[in-house]
This record gives C-alpha cells, structure tokens and sequence, in this order.
C-alpha cells in the first residue's frame, strides 16, 4: 500500500513538472513571438516617421500640377516613363525639402501642440539624420531627373528645392508677413517641372501654369494662417493675421483671389487653352470668391476652414481641366 501510495505521488511529481515545463515552453514563445512583434512595430514606426518627413499629403497636390502640366505641354501625352519618372523625381525634390523643412524648424514645431509630435520636433528621429536624409533626397532626385528625363528638369527641381529652403524658410518667412506672396514662386515650379520634362524647354506660355499657382498660394495659405494664427503668433513667425490682424488678411484672401481669377482667364486670351478650360475657370473661380467673400463677412474659422479644404480643390480641379481642354 505505502509503495502504491509512493508510486502515484511521484508519478503526480513528474506529471507536474512537465506541465510547468510546456507552461515555461508557451510563455517563451509568447515572449519571443511579442517581441518580434515589437522590433516589426519599432521598425514600422521608423519606416512611417521617415516618409512622414517627406510631407506626402503636401505633395500630391504638386504632383498633380506637374502632370497635368505635362499634358498641357504635349497634348499628344508624353512617354509613360517619362511621366513616371518626373514623378519619382518630383516625389523626392519635395519630399527632401519638406525633411530639410522639419530639420530646420524642429525647435519651433516643439514650442506646439498641433506639430509637437513631429519625427524630429519629438526627438524620434535625430535632427541631422532627417538633415541627411532630406539633403540625401534632394541630391538623388536632382541626378535622377537629369539621367532619365532632362537637365533642365533637372534645374528646375533643384532651383524649387532650394528656393523653398532658402528663400522662404530662411530668409522671407521670419523676417515678413509677405512670405508667403515672394515665397509662393518656389511652390510655383512644379508646373514648370512638367512642362520642361514633357518637351525639354520652356516656353511663353508655361509662365501662365506658373503664375495661376503663384497667385493661388497667397489665399490657401492664409486661410490657413487664420486658423493657426495663435501657433505663428507663439512661434513668432510674421504671418498676416500676427502681423496685421485678421482683418486685413481676410481683405488680401479676396484680393488676390480675384487677383487669381483673372489671371486664371489669361492663358485663353493667348489661345493656350479654350472652351472647355474656360467654362471650368469661371466656374471654379466664381465659387472660390464666393467663399473668399464669405470669409470677409463672417470672419469665423468654419469660414477659414471651408475656404482653405476648397482652394485645394480647386487648384487640382483647374489642372484637370487644363489638361482635359488640351487633349480634347
């Protein structure tokens, strides 16, 4: 009986230890499965506050512009390459200049809530690797765009680099609340990008493309400016509302809204484009200065708000039916 009695308990020992041992085997593996899972996150993360850097969302709009410039240079439609590869050069021009952007103002993007949280602002990426990545970029797109579609895309995309960095960030945005108005010319050269990949040179004509976004960026930036009027205001940057009141730059958004309008309608007084570009810049243009009034009327954020979404809008809408009257 004693030995029956010794033979469970030992066989209840062993029977135990091998469940404590498939316990440790699963929590290893937990462990070992969560933390791969973790370095996957970690490495995600990187990955995602890289491409952040290159501010896609900004992007998009001049990539359109650019390729819709493209058609209206050769309505005949270039080279599927060589649209791709203005594109991949024009991704990496402006996303190099928006890394260099995040560098040199990581300290102010700290001092606010809505930008804090930046790659470099938070300290999650170090400030001269986003310096390098974003120089990297900038030097990769320029050889890029000159080995595979032209040189002078090539200096174009280097000359809107290079402007944005030091000739508005620099220079024009901490010393005037006309930074945006001088400094719009380097957000003005994507279209000038496309037209010179389409056909290798620049014509009279290409300015037209160039001045509509010139004239465009005054009023989108400023309705923005009214809504983050307190960040510039704490970061010390001139902006209009800062600077004049909020009064006086919803009097410049009409202005140059109506400033834009018509020089929205020049490119069809010398036969650039026709009917149909026509009817789309009246169309559009009449509704961007509705809400431009509007927003010198009620003066309210939701006004600055609908006015900004819009101007986006518009100015993709413009660029489609620039290229749709070409083609057509």
């Amino acid at each position: 009986m004693e030995a029956k009695t010794g033979t469970f308990a030992r066989r209840r020992l062993q029977a135990g230890r091998n469940a404590a041992a498939r316990r440790r085997e699963r929590h290893g593996g937990t462990e070992a499965a969560l933390s791969s899972a973790l370095e996957r996150h970690g490495a995600l993360q990187v990955l995602r506050d890289y491409f952040a850097l290159t501010k896609p969302r900004v992007i998009s709009l001049l990539l359109l512009t650019t390729v819709a410039s493209m058609f209206v240079a050769d309505p005949s439609g270039p080279p599927l390459s060589t649209i791709l590869w203005t594109m991949l050069g024009g991704y990496l021009a402006a996303g190099g200049a928006g890394a260099i952007n995040h560098y040199l103002e990581r300290e102010a993007d700290a001092r606010v809530a809505r930008t804090m949280g930046r790659p470099i602002a938070s300290g999650r990426i170090e400030p001269w690797h986003g310096l390098a990545f974003g120089i990297a970029l900038g030097a990769i797109a320029v050889a890029q765009l000159g080995l595979t579609v032209n040189t002078l895309t090539a200096v174009l995309a280097a000359g809107g680099l290079l402007g944005y960095i030091f000739l508005y960030t620099l220079w024009l945005k901490p010393r005037t609340p006309l930074n945006i108005v001088l400094g719009g010319a380097a957000g003005a050269v994507p279209p000038l990008v496309g037209w010179a990949a389409a056909t290798g040179e620049l014509s009279a004509q290409a300015l037209w493309l160039f001045a509509i976004v010139f004239f465009w960026t005054p009023p989108h930036f400023w309705a923005l400016s009214l809504l983050i009027a307190d960040d510039y205001a704490r970061t010390g940057v001139p902006m209009l509302p800062v600077v004049r009141g909020e009064g006086e730059t919803r009097r410049q958004i009409l202005t140059y809204t109506v400033l834009l309008v018509a020089i929205s309608v020049g490119p069809v007084l010398t036969g650039l484009f026709g009917g149909i570009y026509l009817a789309s810049a009246l169309l559009l243009g009449a509704a961007f200065i509705v809400l431009a009034h509007r927003l010198s009327a009620e003066a309210s954020k939701q006004a600055a708000r609908v006015l900004y979404l819009s101007s986006l809008a518009y100015l993709a809408l413009l660029f489609v039916a620039m290229a749709v009257d070409r083609a057509a």
